[in-house]
């Protein structure tokens, strides 16, 4: 798969040898190849000017000015956190005070952020609490945060053009492809706020472009420009997916043009050698995979070198990895539990203390089970006497006095204080289900169940003799007799349990929802033990290996970022995205009936699905055709179609098909990737429809065609600069109808808001409702 259409003729490509050519690319590599297009006889005098390098530098600047003036346009405005800005601005604070926070997403452009805030003079205040806080009344500086994804942002388009141009297509159509990128609402309105689709869409723009660089550089293979474009394309595709975590996608759609021009190079007919093979996979397998894997630890690295104090994430995180954080509760008040003490437990998923009290269950319950009618346990939400359990060593112990530290895999019993009865569990159900057994309590003098009242207690990740700790010391009570772990769910008992939560044994010991800890000492063994443990100098953070912090953040990433299936009233399922079905309503000014509601250009982004259905319907057409024996298209130009914009068209679909297969909540701007991608299909479309060659055959009865004069982009003199005016000044209109939607201003009334409901199904407010609604 090829990513360059057409080239302007390179001197240096005279001096390739057939041993260079590394792939099947030379179909479409040959100089020949692009005669009909850039001898300068074929052109008219308005493409001849339009492909000069002055030209095409001018028209260069006139986009990146526009790209800038429409995203910095009033991006003071509004003055207040708007939409996921009360996420990512947060962010930015704890950056600059240096506290843990947890988020699904890598830190890269959170970093930049917060660098941007630093920069300005921002001292991380401000927390983002809420959409519609002021940032004026509080003394943000946002205007210098949210200059960069604006900037960003703006050079994205100078870019899509680029990318048209390397791949040999006209200054016309590279301007085209950039205006569908330049006059976008949604584009817009992301880059110009605190966001990260704006950073993540830059460095997917660099990344492609890298990558064109190097594959039209294939025939110099080696030399310092190959490897130097080789190593771009690794960098930014580690910024890339270090922006954020669809920044995946974008690894994958490099990924695939690699394997195949990886196991083109492979093919013996080629007459490449498995050493020059080698070569070849070695030093893509250093540019695209090593490089890429290192700036990525890299980028953790800094994040985890920054926020080295306690902050709002430390809960998502292990005991081991929060006692590496400065003034981290765990650090500070985490204290060796001893036999004796006496201690209150809660589970760590539901926060529920584990409690007791005189209560018995009932003897039948509702689906007509019989119960022990043993004293009753459940998980209690506060703080309460009955909550409170002392440590008891057991008869295998060797040592049963008071001061013996609890340790790693020791057999306990918990004496439930108030009652004077152990903990005990058996095979019997439990209230609400029956595969569970249920928990209950024994009177403390009376032995004849004293096996049941056995539990080994096992310290999540703890090494053979580890001292059990408060705080830190997250623990799964395993019971003895029965192997099941103690457990607890969200759901509630009935009313004689006082609705509170069940708690029960559960087979599958291993289980995450099994961990538990020790909240508080409430009572501790006296004498000199006690007093060396009360007087505790201040821990200093403890030491982790980067790798081990890693791993866990990485995946606590990946689970609570699978987890996000809340529903959300705007968000969206991406069959709808390509036709701008619904947006997202980012913020809204009641008093002023102002709003910013993100949504795209439709006309751009309709166009994009035609070219997309076009571009379908080319390749099919040509198949079927080719099945019968014809040829309506040259050799030329259908490698240019399969291969030039064949690689747009995967960048798509890899950023696009992939949200078929996510439960996660989705949101159109998911969509604003491949949306860039669509609009370098759209262009090297239209450059097909203007300009390529396409052979009208009058008899397909077989082989023997004939073939009128072809069609070429000379032939339709000024049609394409027409065409692509027509188009720009459309999309410039509707950006201009659509721009109170993505400023945020003016104010619009109801029947302005009704008129740019361009769909029903664009929930925007303040809207007029129609005559005759109350």
């Amino acid at each position: 798969m090829s990513v360059s259409g057409r080239t302007s003729p390179n001197p240096l490509r005279q001096r390739r040898t057939p041993a260079s050519r590394s792939s099947g690319y030379s179909e479409i590599d040959q100089d020949e190849d692009q005669v009909e297009f850039t001898n300068p006889r074929n052109r008219s005098t308005v493409e001849r000017f339009l492909e000069t390098e002055r030209a095409s530098m001018a028209m260069l600047a006139l986009l990146t000015f526009f790209a800038f003036a429409l995203r910095f346009y009033k991006i003071n405005h509004p003055d207040q956190v708007v939409f996921d800005e009360v996420h990512f601005g947060k962010f930015a604070s704890y950056y600059i005070k240096r506290q843990y926070y947890f988020d699904v997403h890598p830190p890269l452009a959170k970093m930049l952020f917060g660098l941007a805030g630093w920069f300005v003079g921002y001292d991380g205040h401000f927390l983002f609490d809420n959409i519609g806080d002021s940032y004026t009344e509080n003394h943000v500086p946002y205007v210098g945060m949210r200059a960069l994804p604006a900037f960003l942002s703006s050079m994205t388009v100078p870019i899509v053009y680029s990318i048209m141009k390397e791949c040999g297509y006209s200054t016309i159509v590279a301007a085209f492809s950039a205006c569908i990128v330049l006059f976008d609402s949604a584009h817009i309105a992301q880059g110009r706020l605190i966001l990260l689709d704006a950073i993540l869409i830059f460095f997917m723009s660099l990344t492609l472009y890298s990558y064109i660089r190097f594959r039209k550089l294939r025939y110099l293979e080696f030399s310092p420009e190959w490897w130097g474009w080789l190593l771009a394309t690794g960098t930014f595709m580690a910024c890339t997916w270090a922006s954020k975590v669809n920044g995946i996608l974008t690894v994958i759609a490099i990924g695939i043009p690699v394997m195949v021009d990886l196991w083109d190079i492979l093919d013996i007919k080629k007459g490449h050698s498995m050493e020059y093979f080698t070569k070849h996979f070695l030093a893509r397998a250093v540019g695209l995979i090593v490089l890429p894997l290192f700036l990525y630890l890299m980028v953790f690295y800094v994040h985890l070198s920054i926020l080295t104090n306690t902050g709002p994430g430390d809960t998502f995180m292990s005991p081991a990895f929060q006692e590496t954080l400065r003034g981290n509760e765990m650090l500070l008040n985490s204290q060796e539990l001893r036999y004796y003490d006496t201690v209150s437990i809660r589970h760590k998923d539901t926060r529920v203390y584990l409690h007791s009290h005189p209560e018995l269950y009932p003897l039948k319950y509702e689906d007509g089970r019989i119960s022990s009618q043993g004293q009753q346990v459940t998980g209690y939400g506060h703080e309460d006497s009955n909550n409170h359990w002392q440590i008891i060593p057991t008869k295998a112990l060797p040592d049963t006095g008071r001061g013996r530290i609890v340790r790693h895999d020791d057999v306990i019993q918990l004496l439930h204080v108030n009652t004077q009865t152990y903990l005990l569990t058996h095979d019997v159900a439990s209230p609400l289900m029956p595969t569970n057994e249920e928990f209950t309590t024994w009177p403390k003098d009376d032995y004849s169940r004293h096996n049941d009242t056995l539990f080994a207690l096992r310290l999540v990740d703890g090494q053979e003799g580890e001292a059990w700790k408060s705080k830190s010391g997250h623990f799964r009570l395993i019971h003895l007799a029965t192997k099941v772990a103690m457990w607890t769910h969200t759901k509630q008992l009935p009313e004689w349990a006082f609705s509170q939560q069940e708690i029960n044994g559960i087979k599958t010991t291993n289980d995450k929802s099994t961990i538990w800890f020790v909240d508080t000492i409430v009572d501790e063994e006296t004498g000199e033990d006690a007093l060396q443990r009360t007087n505790i100098a201040p821990k200093e953070p403890k030491k982790r290996s980067f790798f081990k912090k890693f791993a866990e953040l990485q995946l606590l990433m990946l689970q609570h970022n699978a987890g996000l299936t809340a529903s959300h009233p705007y968000a969206s399922n991406p069959i709808n995205w390509p036709f701008l079905i619904s947006g997202i309503s980012f913020w809204t000014d009641g008093d002023n009936q102002k709003q910013i509601y993100l949504i795209g250009n439709i006309v751009g982004w309709w166009a994009c699905v035609i070219a997309l259905s076009t571009y379908a319907g080319i390749i099919g057409a040509d198949l079927i055709a080719r099945r019968r024996g014809i040829e309506p298209i040259s050799d030329q130009v259908r490698n240019r179609l399969w291969n030039s914009t064949g690689f747009f068209l995967v960048v798509w679909a890899v950023h696009y098909f992939p949200f078929y297969l996510m439960s996660r909540q989705l949101f159109i701007h998911h969509y604003l990737p491949s949306h860039l991608a669509s609009a370098l299909v759209a262009g090297s479309v239209l450059s097909f429809v203007l300009s390529e060659t396409i052979n009208y055959p009058i008899s397909a009865r077989g082989p023997s065609m004939i073939h009128p004069k072809p069609r070429t982009y000379a032939d339709l003199g000024l049609k394409g600069p027409i065409v692509v005016g027509v188009f720009a000044l459309a999309m410039f209109l509707m950006f201009l109808f659509l721009a109170p939607l993505t400023y945020g201003t003016p104010g619009l009334d109801g029947d302005q808001v009704n008129s740019r409901r361009l769909l029903s199904s664009w929930t925007l407010h303040f809207a007029a409702k129609p005559t005759g609604e109350f």
